[in-house]
Formats: C-alpha cells, sequence, structure tokens
C-alpha cells in the first residue's frame, strides 16, 4: 500500500484530470500556476517539453518537475507517457493478429491477398473523398519553398519517408531523409530556409515527435502526413495531411499513404519547376 503522503500514479487521462481538480486550489502560487496552465491545455503535455510547459505557466521547470511529483509521477516524461498513450489505436500485438485470422479460417495466400487488395482499395477510395485540398495546397506550398526538405518517418512510416525521399531525388528537389540509425537525429542539419516533412501513425515515434518539436522551434515550417487528424504531431504543424488507412485482420497497408506521399512529391518538384 502506498504511503498516504505519496499520491496513487493515475491510470488513466480521467484519473489526472480528477486528481488536478482536487488539488489545484491547495497548491502554492508557482505550482498552481502550472495546475491552471495543464487544465486548459492538457492537449500539449503529449508534445511539450518540460521547457515549453515552463514557459507556458510562467514557472521555473523546476516547479514543473515538482509538479510532476506531486501529481504521483516519477518525472515529466512519466506523466507525458500517460498522455501519448492516449494517441495510440490500441491495436493487439502481431502474434494476436495472426492467430486471430487462422482463427476466422481466412488464412490462405489467395485470401489474404484479396483482402489486403479490398483494404487497400477502400482505403484510396476514402482519401479521394476526404483529403483536404486546402491543407494539401499549403503543404505543397511550403515544402516548394524550402531550400531543404526534411523527411522524418520511422517504424511503420518508414517506408513512406524513404520513398519520399527516393520520388524527391529524382524530381531534383533537394531532400534529406532522417532515419534515426547509430540514433543520430542529425538535428543540427536544420537551417533556416528548410522545411520538414514529418510522418507519423499513431502511436508516434518520440524521434519524430522530438524532430518536428525542434523545427518548429526553429521556426521552420513543419508539414505533418499522419493517420488521424489529432495525432501529437498536428499541433506541431503547419499543415496536417490525414490519411484513413483501412484494415484488415488489424493488420493496415500503406496503399492510401504512399498514393498521397508520390501526389506530394511530383507536387513539390512540378511547383519548384
Amino acid at each position: 500500500m502506498l504511503a498516504p503522503d505519496i499520491p496513487r500514479t493515475p491510470a488513466t487521462v480521467d484519473e489526472f484530470h480528477d486528481r488536478l481538480a482536487a488539488i489545484t486550489e491547495g497548491l502554492p502560487r508557482r505550482l498552481r500556476q502550472c495546475a491552471e496552465f495543464v487544465a486548459a491545455r492538457s492537449d500539449r503535455i503529449a508534445v511539450s517539453t518540460v521547457a515549453d510547459l515552463a514557459a507556458g505557466s510562467g514557472v521555473p521547470p523546476s516547479a514543473v518537475m515538482r509538479f510532476c511529483r506531486i501529481m504521483g509521477f516519477s518525472g515529466y516524461s512519466d506523466m507525458q507517457r500517460l498522455f501519448r498513450r492516449a494517441y495510440a489505436p490500441g491495436l493487439p500485438d502481431h502474434a494476436t493478429r495472426l492467430r486471430n485470422l487462422k482463427d476466422r479460417g481466412g488464412g490462405s495466400p489467395g485470401a489474404l491477398m484479396a483482402e489486403f487488395v479490398d483494404a487497400g482499395r477502400l482505403s484510396l477510395e476514402i482519401l479521394a473523398k476526404s483529403l483536404d485540398d486546402k491543407a494539401l495546397d499549403r503543404a505543397v506550398g511550403l515544402l516548394a519553398r524550402a531550400d531543404m526538405v526534411h523527411v522524418i518517418g520511422l517504424r511503420r512510416a518508414y517506408p513512406v519517408a524513404s520513398y519520399l525521399a527516393y520520388v524527391f531525388d529524382k524530381v531534383q528537389v533537394p531532400a534529406m531523409l532522417h532515419g534515426g540509425a547509430g540514433r543520430l537525429d542529425h538535428r543540427c542539419a536544420l537551417r533556416q530556409g528548410d522545411a520538414l516533412l514529418a510522418i507519423g501513425f499513431s502511436p508516434c515515434s518520440e524521434e519524430t515527435l522530438a524532430l518536428a518539436q525542434d523545427a518548429r522551434a526553429r521556426g521552420l515550417p513543419v508539414v505533418a502526413l499522419t493517420d488521424r487528424p489529432d495525432n501529437p504531431l498536428a499541433p506541431l504543424s503547419d499543415a496536417v495531411l490525414a490519411v484513413p488507412e483501412v484494415d484488415f485482420g488489424a493488420f493496415r497497408s500503406l496503399s492510401a499513404t504512399i498514393a498521397l506521399a508520390l501526389t506530394l512529391a511530383v507536387a513539390v518538384g512540378s511547383m519548384r519547376g
């Protein structure tokens, strides 16, 4: 059992807000400033640094860390993790997905092919109907004006990022692929006049978010290619392109995402002439 003076760590965002409401009035001035800012901007926790939260609250970073501990967390990263989990779609692991397919009796190669083709077709149809043309025009304009387009996308987004870098090269758009090899983020390569194209699916990788935060802090334009408009990349971006992908057996293809990526790269190359 936890000691009475040690708060229990909130397990959900709702529990977090319940505790926040219960303790705010009794906090010292600086911690109350932090609590009030968090209450009004809790959606920013998933994508903000300690420095961002401190600046927004008008308190030193040390006060933010004390606030995290009062809320029951070991530190800021621990608190941030709770909010980033809220963006995760909660898909089962891959072993469970394969087992579910076998249990349904639809695991023959031909049947799988037909299902994935159908999921891809539906994804493309949804993209054609739901794409925000104004957001696409804005994204193309921002990237076309950039001296260098920095591209990042890890895990499931990596094939999209590498394909974009390939097409950018073929249409003679200066581009740099950030792959995270050797845990090198190459953020020092970001220069004034550049732009960042960040690809991230929920839950978005911390490395992608960190580079987007850094680009934003430097005043560089950021374009996000995501699967959901409420992805943590969205608040950091000047243009957000959301691509819904229909899944089969909880496996999601990249059919619509690749189509949009190709459109983006070719349109940027065309605008640059």
